[in-house]
C-alpha cells in the first residue's frame, strides 16, 4: 500500500542542537521527572523528600525528633537532631560535602558506602532537587560544636559554607521557599502533611515528628509518637469497626540486610483494608512483598482448613475470601530497594516475595497452630465470605447474560456522547429525570453523556455484600455505563469517561444523593477518585434579574455581596430549590459550559480520615453519627431543612 504521508521539509540538524544540561539545570527544565508534577502534589513531595532523609538518620540510630514548621512566608523549614550533613572538603569535588549533597544529582551517603544501610532516598536527588526547584534555601548543620550555614538562590550557591557561630546542639535544618516560577501554587496544605507525619510516625515506632503553621495568629500544631508503632496504626484503622478477633496479630523478624513487620486484625466489614510501605516508602501499587503477604495469607489459611477437614480439598478459598474484613500493614526496610521511579510506588525486590512468605508461614501459622478456636471462627468466617462472593458472581453473570439478551449493554436512560476518544468525554450522573431531562436538552453531545438516577441510591456502607449491592438497578446503571469494573475487576483503560461529575440539586437531598454516590466510589471504585476522575458540580442557587441582565451566585454569602454591588430597584431574586426548575440554556451556561462552569476535583488527601469517616457517617452505628455531629456541631452556621 503507498503511502500517502507527506514528509516535512527537512530543516538544518546538526551538532549545534544537541544541548547538555549542566548541574541542576534539567531539574529545572523538566520537574515533573523528578517529583510527579508541579502541582500541589509535587508542591508537597518537596517536603516528604526533606523529612526521608531525617527518617534515615532515624533508621540508622541517629535522630529520634524531627520538626516541621511552615513559616510566615510560607517557607518551610526542616531540622532533625541527627548527624548532620558532612561539613568537610570532598576530595575529588574540592568542595564542601555539604555543597555536593545539595548541587549534585545521585550524591549522598547510600550508594554502599557506610552512610545509610537502609533509606528511603533511593535515588540521591531529593536534597539537590529542592534545591533546584526553591526560589531560596539555608541549609544550617550544627555539628562539631559548631553551626555551619550555607545560602542557595535556584539552586545556586551565593558563598561557601562558613562557620557562624558555636552550637551545643547537632542535626540538620533545611529551609526553602519553593518557587514560583515553576509551581502552579506555593501554598501547603497542613492536613496533607500533617495526614503524611502521622503515617511516617506509626512506621517508626518512638519517632517524634512535630508540624507547626505558623501562618495563621494562632499557630497549628500536630506532633505523633507511636511507641507501639504499626500496632497502633491498624488499632486506629480499625477504630470504629467491630473487630472480629480482639488481638491485633503482630509479626517482626530483623536479619542483617532486612526488616519485615505485619500486623493484622480481622473486622466485621465486608472489604479489605491492607497498606503495604518498603522503607517508610508507601507502596500504593503495591509490589513483591505485599504480593508474598497475600499468598502465604491464602496458603496457610488453606492449609489449616484442609488439614483440620474444615474444607475439603477441592472447595479451597481464595485470595478475596480470606481477606474479606482483613486490615494489614505490612512494612519491609531492605538494603537496596529497587522502585520504580523517585515517586517509589511498586517495590520490585524479587527476593522480598520469599522472604515476606517465610515470616508468615513460620509466625502465623504457628499462631494458627496455637489458637485452635480462633483459627476455626476465622475459616468459618472465610467460608461465608466465599459464598456470598459466589452469590456476587452469580448475580454479575446474570446481568451481563441479560444484557446480551437485551441487544444493548448501556443503560436505556444514558445519553450517551458521540466523541469516542475517552480522555475527552465526561458523564453528568444526575439527580432525577426531571434534572435529567434539561440536562440532556442543555448538553453538547459530542463530548457530554448524561445518566439520571431515580431518587436516592443505595447506602453501600450499610448494604454489605455484593450481591445485595449488584440488586440495586442505579448502581448497575453506573457500573455499565462506566464500564470499568468494580473492585478487583476495576480496569481504568475500559473507562469510558475520563471526568464523571456528580450534579445534584444545591439543597441538603442533593448533598445526600451526593455523599450516596461518593461513597459508592469510594468502596468500589476507588482509583476512580485517587486518578482525579470523580468531580462536583456546582450549580447556582440563586438568579438575580434585572431588565434583560441575569447574574448567578451560588451560596448566600455571593447573593449579599452581589447586592451591595448594584440598584435594587426593579430586580429579581429567584432561589432554585432544584435543577429542575432551570431551563436548558440556564444549566448550561451556569454548569455545563467547560468555559463558565465550576467544578470540584474529589480528592483523598488522608485515606485513614477518609475511612473513618465514612464508617461513621454512612455506617451502621447510629452512637458513632450522633457523637459525631455533637463534636462538629460549631462547624454549622446555618442548616438547610
Amino acid at each position: 500500500m503507498e503511502d500517502e504521508r507527506e514528509l516535512c521539509t527537512p530543516k538544518k540538524y546538526d551538532e549545534s542542537d544537541i544541548q547538555v544540561l549542566e548541574g541542576l539545570e534539567p531539574v529545572r527544565k523538566r520537574p515533573g521527572m523528578y517529583i510527579g508534577s508541579t502541582d500541589e502534589r509535587g508542591l508537597h513531595h518537596l517536603v516528604i523528600e526533606i523529612v526521608d532523609n531525617s527518617i534515615d538518620e532515624a533508621l540508622a540510630g541517629f535522630c529520634d525528633n524531627v520538626l516541621v514548621t511552615i513559616k510566615k512566608d510560607g517557607s518551610v523549614s526542616v531540622i532533625d537532631n541527627g548527624r548532620g550533613i558532612p561539613t568537610g572538603m570532598h576530595k575529588m569535588e574540592h568542595k564542601s560535602a555539604v555543597e555536593v549533597v545539595l548541587t549534585k544529582l545521585h550524591a549522598g551517603g547510600k550508594f554502599g558506602g557506610n552512610g545509610y544501610k537502609i533509606s528511603g532516598g533511593l535515588h540521591g536527588v531529593g536534597l539537590s532537587v529542592v534545591n533546584a526547584l526553591s526560589s531560596v534555601l539555608i541549609v544550617d548543620v550544627y555539628q562539631n560544636n559548631k553551626h555551619y550555614m550555607q545560602e542557595y538562590r535556584r539552586g545556586i550557591p551565593q558563598a561557601d559554607l562558613k562557620i557562624i557561630g558555636d552550637s551545643d546542639i547537632r542535626g540538620t535544618q533545611i529551609t526553602f521557599m519553593p518557587d514560583t516560577e515553576i509551581f502552579e501554587t506555593i501554598d501547603f496544605n497542613f492536613e496533607t502533611l500533617r495526614a503524611k507525619f502521622r503515617e511516617i510516625a506509626f512506621l517508626n515506632k518512638g519517632l517524634t515528628i512535630e508540624l507547626v503553621d505558623e501562618r495563621k495568629e494562632n499557630e497549628t500544631r500536630a506532633k505523633f509518637c507511636f511507641k507501639g508503632g504499626i500496632k497502633e496504626f491498624v488499632a486506629l484503622l480499625n477504630q470504629n469497626k467491630e473487630t472480629v478477633f480482639s488481638d491485633v496479630i503482630y509479626m517482626q523478624k530483623i536479619a542483617d540486610n532486612h526488616e519485615v513487620e505485619i500486623c493484622m486484625q480481622y473486622n466485621d466489614s465486608y472489604s479489605e483494608d491492607i497498606h503495604s510501605y518498603a522503607n517508610n516508602i508507601n507502596t500504593i501499587e503495591g509490589g513483591t512483598h505485599l504480593t508474598g503477604f497475600k499468598n502465604a495469607l491464602t496458603k496457610i489459611i488453606n492449609d489449616y482448613a484442609v488439614l483440620y477437614k474444615i474444607v475439603k480439598d477441592n472447595e479451597k478459598l481464595s485470595g478475596d475470601d480470606v481477606r474479606e474484613g482483613l486490615t494489614a500493614v505490612i512494612s519491609v526496610k531492605l538494603t537496596d530497594p529497587q522502585f520504580e521511579g523517585q515517586t517509589k510506588t511498586k517495590l520490585g525486590n524479587s527476593d522480598m516475595r520469599g522472604i515476606v512468605e517465610k515470616v508468615m508461614e513460620e509466625k502465623f501459622g504457628c499462631i494458627l497452630e496455637e489458637n485452635p478456636i480462633v483459627a476455626k471462627e476465622l475459616i468459618l468466617k472465610c467460608i461465608t465470605a466465599q459464598k456470598a462472593r459466589d452469590a456476587a458472581r452469580n448475580a454479575r453473570d446474570l446481568t451481563r447474560r441479560k444484557s446480551v439478551l437485551e441487544h444493548t449493554t448501556l443503560p436505556g436512560k444514558l445519553a450517551d456522547c458521540t466523541e469516542k476518544d475517552a480522555s475527552k468525554c465526561e458523564i453528568y450522573i444526575v439527580e432525577g429525570d426531571s434534572a435529567g431531562g434539561t440536562a440532556k436538552q442543555g448538553r453538547d453531545r459530542k463530548f457530554q453523556a448524561i445518566l439520571p438516577l431515580r431518587g436516592k441510591i443505595l447506602n453501600v456502607e450499610k448494604a454489605g455484600r455484593l450481591s445485595r449491592i449488584l440488586e440495586n438497578n442505579e448502581i448497575k446503571s453506573m457500573i455499565t455505563a462506566f464500564g470499568c469494573g468494580i473492585n478487583q475487576e476495576f480496569d481504568e483503560s475500559k473507562l469510558r469517561y475520563d471526568k464523571i461529575i456528580c450534579m445534584t440539586d444545591a439543597d441538603v437531598d442533593g448533598s445526600h444523593i451526593r455523599i450516596l454516590m461518593l461513597t459508592f466510589f469510594f468502596r468500589f471504585m476507588r482509583p476512580l477518585i485517587e486518578r482525579g476522575h470523580v468531580y462536583i458540580a456546582q450549580p447556582p442557587l440563586y438568579r438575580i434579574a434585572k431588565g434583560k441582565k441575569e447574574h448567578y451566585v451560588y451560596n448566600d454569602d455571593e447573593l449579599d455581596a452581589y447586592l451591595k454591588t448594584i440598584d435594587n430597584k426593579g430586580i429579581e431574586i429567584q432561589r432554585y430549590k432544584g435543577l429542575g426548575e432551570m431551563n436548558a440554556e440556564q444549566l448550561w451556561e451556569t454548569t455545563m459550559d467547560p468555559n463558565r462552569r465550576t467544578l470540584l476535583l474529589v480528592t483523598m488527601q488522608d485515606i485513614v480520615n477518609a475511612e473513618n469517616t465514612f464508617n461513621i457517617l454512612m455506617g451502621e452505628n447510629p452512637e458513632l453519627r450522633r457523637e459525631f455531629i455533637q463534636n462538629n456541631s460549631g462547624l454549622i452556621k446555618e442548616l438547610d431543612i
